[in-house]
């Protein structure tokens, strides 16, 4: 086993992230130092804790050392990490992660806006783009919308400001006026209301007032005259009208508090129907519509036909496409297609167009390194899978042009074809040439081998698991005997009955249980082709 690197081996102190006697989830008192300013990979099977490593401990104490690093009015309105259970982690510069589940993303969230693409072709179409004037007729495209002139209608003499990028948007100004820049349209559907007609009011009749926290509208609508002691079925035409759309009218009602205690409070009415609209509006995700998905029906906006945006926003085009045409492509074929809108443009345009040509050019290669230029820019967020939505991430970051700061990967090679693995390093080395630092949670073989330095933990999972069982260059690690990916890190077929064997001797060792080892067969041997 190789021993926890001396700090001088790897630099200066500062060069190093000395972490000692750490004892997050499973991890035994794991005394490590971990590289900066390098590629790290920590490895191991599922539940050696490797995550417990690098996320619970790296990640933890760098971000929330950072936080705790600003002021207490900032801090108040930020969350953040508890303390690690560690004995000290020192040298530990400012964490971020780039998880393997990132947050499910909010309503309006496409890959066009998770990536910033869309921000660029909007710029695009406000500036290059060719406008209607009020009355509908097409102007050609004119530097005069870059230099913030009005323009003028040559048909029909309209004066009119050019839209700008906000006026493009769909979570803006842009947005469809009928689904608000959804796409979707959202009905109240009224048999879901009141799902079993056979309970009273008073027992829960009424279902979004029991979910939204309305339950005292059970005591107002009385006030209207509405029966809250028979079944709701029993109701007459009048009664149940009140209950699903009755007027938002304040009434006076007696309430009790938990000891008996009678109050007198005003409350305005919140129907059945208003209930679910008023949650449908707060919803600010998918999470959020999921609570109000089982009361309403949705299917695409009829107005906008699902591109989210408003006529007057479809009505600007370049190269005779709109930007709901645009959006539609892949983002291979965006790429085809962008270079294409400068020729076509008065020479006075042609530097301006090259620019902003040049901009999403550049944003959107990395993309297509890591293997996402078969997505649609107006593909919905909600459905990009979590390694999809993890390389938007990993592909911000880079841009963001950060330096000095450590990011920590969760599994960036999820769901990634092998071809693109070459893409995800280049990234990951454009970070290191950024002066940041890497620190990558993986089980991909083919990412491994691209580290400059291994930590890893094992030797089986759970209980079995929370040491270092070994660290060092890839030239190391597959030399250690104590390694068990060590031998797949060489790449034949051969390590397979290596490993099988070291598995069954630290067995006959009981250093670990026999159950483990078809897990740490099928991480890594699917990866290594037979001899």
């Amino acid at each position: 086993m190789v021993e926890p690197a001396p700090v001088h081996s790897m630099g200066p102190p500062s060069a190093v992230v000395q972490i000692r006697g750490a004892r997050v989830h499973n991890l035994k008192d794991v005394d490590v130092n971990v590289p900066l300013d390098r590629l790290v990979a920590v490895a191991g099977v599922s539940g050696s804790g490797k995550s417990s490593l690098a996320m619970g401990v790296l990640y933890a104490e760098g971000s929330r050392r950072y936080i705790e690093a600003l002021s207490t009015y900032t801090r108040r309105r930020m969350a953040h990490a508890a303390r690690a259970a560690v004995d000290s982690v020192r040298h530990v510069p400012a964490a971020l992660a780039l998880r393997q589940r990132p947050g499910v993303p909010g309503v309006r969230s496409t890959f066009g806006t998770s990536t910033e693409l869309l921000n660029v072709l909007r710029l695009m179409f406000s500036r290059l783009g060719s406008h209607l004037c009020p009355n509908g007729h097409r102007l050609s495209p004119t530097i005069d919308v870059a230099a913030g002139k009005e323009l003028v209608c040559p048909e029909c003499g309209a004066a009119f400001p050019p839209p700008g990028a906000e006026s493009l948007a769909f979570n803006s100004a842009g947005a469809c006026p009928a689904c608000e820049g959804t796409g979707t349209v959202r009905e109240v559907d009224d048999a879901a209301l009141v799902p079993d007609p056979s309970k009273t009011i008073h027992d829960g009749a009424v279902a979004p007032w029991r979910m939204f926290g309305l339950t005292m509208m059970s005591r107002v609508v009385a006030e209207f005259g509405v029966r809250t002691d028979v079944p709701y079925a029993e109701l007459t035409e009048r009664e149940r009208q009140i209950v699903l759309a009755g007027p938002e009218e304040k009434k006076h009602i007696s309430a009790a508090t938990s000891n008996g205690k009678l109050f007198e409070v005003n409350i305005t009415y919140r129907n059945a129907r208003l209930a679910v609209q008023e949650a449908m509006r707060n919803a600010t995700n998918e999470a959020g519509l999921a609570r109000v998905a089982r009361f309403i029906s949705a299917h695409t906006c009829p107005v906008c036909q699902g591109t989210r945006l408003s006529r007057a926003a479809l009505g600007t085009e370049v190269a005779g496409i709109n930007l709901a045409d645009v959006s539609a492509k892949t983002l291979d074929e965006t790429l085809i297609w962008v270079p294409t809108v400068v020729d076509p443009l008065p020479a006075e345009m042609h530097p301006m167009a090259r620019m902003t040509v040049s901009q999403f050019e550049e944003m959107a290669r990395r993309l297509v390194q890591l293997g996402l230029g078969y997505l649609t820019l107006d593909r919905a967020g909600a459905t990009l899978s979590t390694g999809e939505r993890q390389r938007v991430q990993l592909a911000r970051a880079v841009r963001n042009e950060t330096t000095g700061v450590l990011y920590v990967l969760d599994e960036p090679s999820i769901g990634m074809h092998p071809v693109n693995v070459e893409g995800l390093v280049g990234i990951m080395r454009d970070l290191l040439d950024g002066g940041n630092s890497v620190v990558l949670v993986d089980h991909d073989v083919q990412v491994l081998r691209e580290a400059d330095w291994m930590i890893e933990m094992g030797p089986g999972s759970g209980t079995e698991g929370g040491s270092m069982i070994a660290q060092g260059p890839i030239s190391g690690i597959t030399a250690d005997p104590a390694s068990l990916i060590g031998p797949f890190l060489e790449g034949s077929g051969e390590p397979i009955v290596r490993r099988r064997a070291a598995a069954e001797a630290m067995y006959d060792a009981g250093t670990v249980h026999l159950a483990t080892v078809p897990r740490f067969r099928r991480t890594w041997c699917p990866l290594i082709r037979p001899a």
